[in-house]
């Protein structure tokens, strides 16, 4: 395999750099480096910004709004997306219910909800995890009981990511309890407005509101707000899970974070000099370079072989790529919280150390919360654990 960039994918990297860097607003970019939480605004502001350039759901098919381009140049998109330290547009719009409505949904559905999703009109959450049901995510105890042209739908889904501003939640609730637990599983399209929905946040170790718990009672769901089959919705998140698991490994953001921490150990004091001078913090990064070239590169064989077969069978190999680079995101902010050091706990956002009046460190007050934030990218999408078995089984035939 060529893993060579042709001209022309070296000439779409430079239009899609340059317009990264000179549309997005620098300051909502800044925050995204710094690690800092977006605003409600900031995600909608730079959404809208790619939408209006058709470049928010480049991955959907062409008569949804996708573009016409190849894996490859899909690939560079999202890299230099993340290196500009762009927002990615919502994952749970345009990487989770987006594709599966455009998979799976029927016309109505299409017509309905692509075009807002796509541009940030409605704000989706999603109803997976459970409190006891996160990984064993088939063992879910949300129930949907039909009544006429209604499902009444009754239980409790947690870790709602920015559920606070979502109007609308895809949820996974079971149908049928008599059948084995993957079977009996539907996905519905829920208004967050609707009687009996409580959204209550939960404040995670960093200090931030980002995820919530969800009470469903007794809400009742139009039947036309079923994707796809009854009793298939397993089939539904298997596909939704495959795409978010490729793209938590988000190599672009891993190297833009290393770039960042280069920048700042050169100025960095450390004994007589700065951090950069420590050979051993060098070799560290370094370390991790290696092991992100190496991912790229096991991204881009998966990225070709995608590109072969049914796009709408979920790859197992999306489950290594999770893996390691879930586990280069931590190994970054562990290099960014060593750099910051004491700082990261003695400032407040925007503040100088009183002992070290000529240096700003304002930078390193947002190290700790990130670092504790992303030990949860290990988690989420499908633990590690849960990864190394799906490997075992569908790649290894173990």
């Amino acid at each position: 395999m060529d893993l060579r960039f042709t001209p022309e994918e070296t000439a779409f990297r430079a239009e899609v750099r340059a317009f990264f860097h000179s549309e997005i607003p620098a300051e909502i970019r800044a925050k995204v480096s710094e690690g800092r939480s977006l605003a409600r605004q900031d995600y909608v502001t730079s959404q809208r910004i790619l939408n209006a350039k058709g470049w928010a759901v480049p991955h959907w098919p062409v008569e949804h709004g996708g573009q016409p381009w190849t894996a490859i140049q899909r690939y560079i998109f999202m890299e230099e997306l993340m290196q500009a330290a762009v927002p990615l547009p919502l994952q749970f719009n345009c990487f989770m219910v987006g594709p599966v409505i455009a998979a799976f949904g029927n016309e109505a559905q299409k017509q309905r909800f692509l075009p807002r999703i796509a541009n940030l009109d409605d704000w989706w959450c999603q109803g997976f995890s459970e409190p006891g049901s996160g990984s064993d995510l088939a063992s879910l105890k949300t129930r949907a009981v039909r009544d006429g042209d209604h499902y009444v739908v009754d239980g409790q889904k947690a870790w709602t990511t920015l559920g606070q501003y979502a109007n609308w939640m895809f949820c996974l609730a079971r149908t049928d309890p008599a059948a084995k637990k993957q079977a009996g599983i539907s996905f519905l399209l829920i208004p967050m407005d609707s009687p009996g929905v409580t959204v209550r946040p939960i404040i995670t170790i960093d200090g931030r509101h980002e995820v919530n718990e969800v009470f469903l009672d007794a809400v009742r769901v139009p039947v036309e707000n079923l994707v796809g089959e009854e009793n298939k919705g397993w089939d539904y998140a298997k596909f939704l899970l495959a795409n978010e698991r490729t793209g938590i490994a988000r190599i672009g953001m891993s190297k833009e974070r290393i770039a960042r921490i280069k920048r700042l150990a050169k100025t960095t004091p450390a004994g007589a000099g700065t951090m950069w001078d420590d050979l051993d913090f060098r070799a560290r990064i370094a370390a991790v370079e290696i092991e992100l070239k190496a991912l790229e590169i096991t991204q881009m064989r998966v990225i070709a072989a995608q590109a072969k077969q049914d796009s709408n069978k979920p790859d197992p190999a999306s489950s290594i790529l999770k893996i390691k680079g879930s586990e280069l995101q931590q190994a970054t902010t562990e290099l960014l919280l060593e750099l910051a050091g004491p700082n990261a706990f003695a400032t407040r956002e925007g503040d100088v150390l009183p002992n070290d009046p000529d240096l700003d460190f304002s930078w390193a007050d947002a190290a700790a919360p990130t670092y504790f934030n992303i030990r949860k990218v290990s988690i989420y999408g499908g633990s590690n654990e849960i990864q190394h078995n799906v490997i075992a089984k569908a790649i290894l035939g173990l």
